[in-house]
């Protein structure tokens, strides 16, 4: 059966930014993020990336610019003996009502369908409360962090139940590949 975990991805593998990351000099991971994802990598795990990235509908970048911050996050990930399978992204605004923006599970439901999988029980790892909140409504195991957003995300009211909370991705990854 496949081991599939996913992953958000500015605050959780990558430092995030109020201005955005609009360019591949400013994507820069989080200490340890990218270990975190090689040993899941080597334990024979699929790694999906689920990403808000409203920066594409706002114009701050396009798509040639997400796929170069992708590719570097790609090439150092490899460095360190990791890969990640498939990034979903949301190109939307918030103003677009699509399905895929997050809270909604528009990107995992494509999850589930590109890997014909249940995502019931699949961890998803994320710092925001929507985050969470996609997660949680198809039936995955919902992880907050404390990097990115999750300080603040963990005091707000309305956490999925059975949220589980770690410091960053690599102590969640710690926790996950010791059956929690």
């Amino acid at each position: 059966m496949m081991k599939l975990i996913i992953l958000d991805r500015d605050g959780v593998i990558n430092e995030d930014s109020a201005a955005y990351i609009k360019h591949p000099d400013e994507w820069i991971a989080i200490p340890g993020s990218l270990q975190a994802i090689a040993r899941l990598h080597q334990a024979g795990w699929t790694v999906a990336v689920a990403s808000n990235q409203s920066g594409l509908a706002r114009g701050y970048f396009d798509t040639t610019t997400l796929t170069a911050i992708h590719h570097k996050l790609r090439k150092e990930l490899a460095q360190v003996g990791g890969s990640i399978d498939a990034f979903f992204v949301c190109p939307h605004g918030p103003e677009d009502h699509c399905s895929c923006r997050k809270p909604l599970p528009g990107l995992f439901q494509d999850i589930s369908r590109r890997y014909d999988i249940d995502l019931n029980g699949v961890p998803a790892v994320g710092d925001s409360l929507r985050d969470l909140q996609a997660s949680y409504a198809v039936g995955c195991k919902p992880w907050l962090v404390g990097t990115g957003n999750g300080s603040k995300t963990i005091k707000q009211d309305g956490l999925p139940p059975n949220t589980q909370f770690a410091g960053d991705l690599a102590a969640a990854v710690d926790l996950i590949l010791s059956g929690h």
